[in-house]
């Protein structure tokens, strides 16, 4: 026990961070939207729709939502209702249909407090200081506090895997886009200790399944 004790505080000191994993949270919630999106509350209801595909129903983000947050941050969101949580790892399929293009992307929401105050993942396919990039709103434009070097993220037409982990105690931010085991982005950020989490996309469109999302549930956001 002594050695592993040791062993870990040696990682630490390399910078090295240890994997949170999913199985050591409950499970908070899941969604495969087979019975409709009631748990969810988007900022425009009328871009968002369950959609019947070869797969299932979807959850689909299919229209730019007809929403103006109060500063620089992404239009399309669906917010989980009535789920606070801490600690949490967030999983999905996701399918970006939109074009091709730079900015390509899909948002994940999380630390969420109110319309000025979040962070949100931008997986974006070419990184740059606005997309590609963990971010944080805080009562001002969104502002990348991303660690890492981001590569972006290479979006086909296809389902892909997403993962957010979010550890409280050291701030640590970590996305992954198909390869679950080693994360594209990685941030620390302490500002937002708990908060609602949510699907979306800054300015494009995008289908959701197999949501799934473990972690510490907080009562009353506090």
């Amino acid at each position: 026990m002594l050695r592993l004790v040791l062993s870990i505080a040696m990682l630490a000191c390399f910078g090295y961070v240890l994997p949170a994993i999913a199985a050591d949270l409950p499970l908070v919630f899941e969604d495969n939207f087979e019975n409709g999106a009631d748990n969810w509350q988007p900022t425009d209801a009328k871009a968002w729709k369950v959609n019947v595909t070869d797969q299932g129903k979807v959850y689909e983000q299919f229209k730019m939502s007809n929403y103006k947050p109060p500063h620089r941050s992404p239009f399309n969101i669906s917010l989980l209702k009535d789920v606070v949580v801490g600690d949490f790892v967030l999983t999905s399929r996701v399918k970006s249909t939109t074009r091709d293009y730079g900015h390509r992307d899909v948002c994940i929401i999380f630390g969420y407090q109110d319309p000025a105050h979040f962070y949100y993942a931008h997986m974006g396919k070419k990184a740059d200081p606005y997309a590609g990039q963990i971010m944080i709103v805080n009562d001002a434009p969104r502002k990348m506090i991303t660690k890492n070097e981001s590569p972006g993220v290479p979006w086909t037409d296809d389902w892909h895997s997403v993962k957010i982990v979010r550890r409280v105690a050291d701030g640590t931010i970590e996305v992954y886009f198909d390869n679950m085991e080693k994360p594209i982005m990685i941030a620390e950020d302490k500002t937002f200790a708990s908060g609602r989490i949510g699907l979306g996309s800054f300015d494009d469109t995008a289908q959701w399944d197999q949501v799934e999302l473990r972690g510490q549930k907080v009562d009353n956001g506090k």
